[in-house]
């Protein structure tokens, strides 16, 4: 899964694929590099960042949905109407980093054959990063996960249209990061799961590196990831990513 900020202020590349000629040459570019998945977001959720309306949200996604949906597009979002308006033109993809928990947002997707992401936060993005606190971090995400998988089963959403995400960096900090990366095993709620590990602060803390310079550390967490049991990788580096899965791929089955 390769990642599309249309936004100003994300934390790796804000403000590169802002214009939508931009973030659609850089969707059929990561596509060309051999991502599977394009994941595009109209709202950047970094910790400290500030929400934007649903009206900026469509603004920014739907011109470049449009000119990319022949491609397997996951749209990044947490709002229902927007959900919607993806779907509508051609999404195959709710990553949802709220776990469909908004009012309808179950509904939205429902009767749609889309895939669906459900991740784990705590709080929202604005201060998610102030003191998070676990007294287990890997039960209690998992407990998590394993609760919205059942909620969208009871919505009427198929098990084989459902993957979670254990939310790295979401109200987490390095030490919970690693610790959910450690055991990724025990995460297993019977539906695939999504690593989201690239250039994230974990990586900086270990590193030293700023998020630019992150590109050693993020492809060592993809292949740990992928040794955990991880099926997708969202990552913003594909071509090189695509190299740690055909290595780790030939080693599997040699």
């Amino acid at each position: 899964m390769g990642v599309v900020n249309i936004t100003p202020d994300s934390f790796s590349d804000g403000g590169r694929f802002l214009s939508p000629d931009l973030a659609i040459a850089h969707a059929r570019k990561l596509a060309e590099e051999g991502a599977d998945i394009v994941d595009i977001g109209g709202e950047s959720t970094r910790p400290g960042s500030a929400p934007v309306s649903e009206t900026e949200e469509l603004r920014r996604v739907m011109p470049v949905l449009e000119k990319i949906n022949d491609l397997c597009v996951s749209v990044d979002t947490r709002r229902p109407a927007v959900m919607k308006a993806a779907l509508a033109a051609g999404a195959s993809m709710i990553n949802d980093i709220q776990a469909l928990q908004a009012p309808e947002a179950l509904d939205a997707v429902r009767d749609r054959n889309c895939a669906v992401c459900l991740m784990h936060m705590k709080g929202e993005p604005a201060t998610m990063q102030q003191d998070p606190h676990y007294d287990d971090v890997v039960r209690e995400v998992k407990a998590f996960l394993k609760e919205r998988v059942a909620a969208a089963l009871a919505a009427g959403i198929g098990r084989e249209r459902l993957v979670v995400d254990p939310g790295f960096g979401f109200a987490k900090t390095a030490a919970h990061n690693l610790e959910l990366l450690k055991n990724l095993k025990a995460l297993d709620v019977g539906v695939p799961l999504l690593a989201g590990l690239s250039r994230k602060s974990t990586v900086g803390r270990i590193t030293g590196r700023s998020a630019d310079e992150r590109l050693a550390g993020s492809l060592a967490m993809a292949l740990l990831a992928l040794q955990g049991g991880a099926r997708i990788l969202r990552v913003h580096d594909v071509k090189e990513t695509r190299d740690v899965v055909a290595v780790w791929k030939a080693v599997e089955t040699s």
